[in-house]
């Protein structure tokens, strides 16, 4: 073995040992590390952004685009807001030890499923150095022991986060972060399958690829985030057009952001030349098909690709549809099973299209920017998942644990039959 899958190897053992002694944990103990770290992360500010400034110096000369840059920034407000999160992950229920279901067999067998941690995650992502915090500590608060692997553009500041959150008094190598940002770092950690029980890609289509191809552990992913917004004939226009920007523009790097617009034909003379005046004064470039082309004259003709590409960029793409049944069709072919809404105040239509759409998250009249492990109400987030095996959508504590079924009994033996 080289040094690094020496190293890793190393970290993987050291990971299912504090495995074990995470398991042992009470809530009460789990939550006084926790709010400790939150204020570790507090205190540690200083030392956090000078390790930012470090990171973001090395991207601009990489020439980073803007939206990386704006992934990659840590300032005061997104400190506290890391430690916020902690601090609300502190105060959720603990779901290890939650029994899921009970029963009793004829021959007086008690059985429960109860929850449990997964056991050991490596969790590989890119770009944004808050989710070193984020993973750490939903792992953390579940029982997992974490092996993160960050991206090499913010590698000063998920070190200085992970030697943050080391202070807090958890067991020995409950969250390490692997120092190496090579290529050969993220194969050493998808093949230990001796180590870990799960792997978790955040970032691109490349690394997800690629980590896919090379795990021998389960892996829970999505690919794209390529959202829809259906704006069906019962609309209400000023809310449609509100939903849209926001979904767009209010931040468009994020895999949960707008990329395609759907409008049906009914409504489109009237209301495409509306909404195109907002995102225009957002910046946004359109682009069309050819039903929509003929309403908004000097858009971009949209190609076969557009409908499958996720923008994230200032970008949107616009198809007129003659129904709710081809907008179904259209997200269900296009889509990548993310998120996608529907505008409109025909609740029979907004349930059809609730029930049929084939996507983790299906939205009436809210903004795709919801989507999100915090506003649904979990804290953190680990990712959102577009599988639909273990987890799917937003990942919180619970989508973290597996089961484990308890049987007690008094003498039963099953005998010769």
């Amino acid at each position: 073995m080289s040094t690094i899958q020496d190293t890793i190897h190393q970290m993987g053992r050291q990971a299912r040992a504090a495995a074990y002694k995470l398991a042992q944990l009470t809530n009460a103990e789990k939550n006084t590390i926790l709010k400790a770290m939150a204020a570790a992360i507090r205190e540690s500010a200083p030392i956090l952004l000078d390790a930012n400034a470090t990171d973001l110096a090395a991207g601009e000369a990489k020439g980073l685009s803007a939206a990386m840059l704006d992934r990659l920034r840590l300032d005061e407000a997104r400190v506290e807001a890391m430690a916020t999160g902690i601090d609300q992950v502190a105060a959720l229920p603990d779901p290890v030890g939650l029994v899921m279901e009970a029963w009793e067999r004829p021959n007086g067998m008690r059985i429960e499923q109860v929850r449990v941690p997964i056991g050991t995650i490596g969790i590989i992502y890119e770009s944004r150095p808050n989710v070193t915090a984020d993973a750490a500590v939903l792992c953390f608060k579940t029982g997992n022991a974490t092996i993160l692997r960050g991206g090499s553009e913010a590698i000063h500041s998920n070190l200085a986060i992970a030697a943050a959150l080391g202070t807090a008094g958890a067991p020995e190598h409950a969250i390490q972060l692997i120092p190496f940002t090579d290529r050969e770092s993220v194969a050493a950690l998808a093949g230990m399958d001796q180590w870990l029980d799960l792997i978790i890609p955040r970032g691109g289509k490349g690394l997800i690829e690629t980590v896919v191809s090379l795990a021998r552990m389960p892996v829970i992913k999505h690919y794209d985030g390529i959202c829809h917004l259906f704006v069906d004939k019962g609309a209400d226009f000023n809310m449609a057009v509100s939903l849209t920007v926001d979904a767009k523009t209010q931040k468009c790097g994020v895999c949960n952001a707008l990329e395609t617009l759907l409008v049906h034909r009914d409504i489109a003379p009237a209301f495409l030349p509306q909404v195109a005046a907002a995102l225009r004064a957002k910046n946004v470039e359109l682009r069309g098909c050819e039903e929509t082309h003929a309403v908004l004259t000097d858009i971009v003709p949209a190609t076969e690709q557009d409908w499958r590409t996720e923008y994230l960029d200032l970008i949107l793409s616009i198809k007129t549809v003659a129904s709710l049944d081809e907008a179904v069709d259209h997200i269900n072919t296009y889509g990548s099973h993310h998120t996608d809404t529907i505008v409109t105040a025909d609740v029979a239509t907004a349930e059809r299209f609730l029930r049929e759409v084939d996507s983790a998250c299906v939205f009436h009249n809210v903004s795709n920017r919801f989507a999100d492990g915090g506003e649904f109400g979990f804290g953190a987030e680990i990712g959102i998942s577009t599988d639909k095996l273990h987890a799917r959508g937003p990942m919180g504590l619970r989508e973290l644990t597996s089961y484990q079924y308890r049987i007690r009994g008094n003498g039963q033996i099953k005998g010769a039959r």
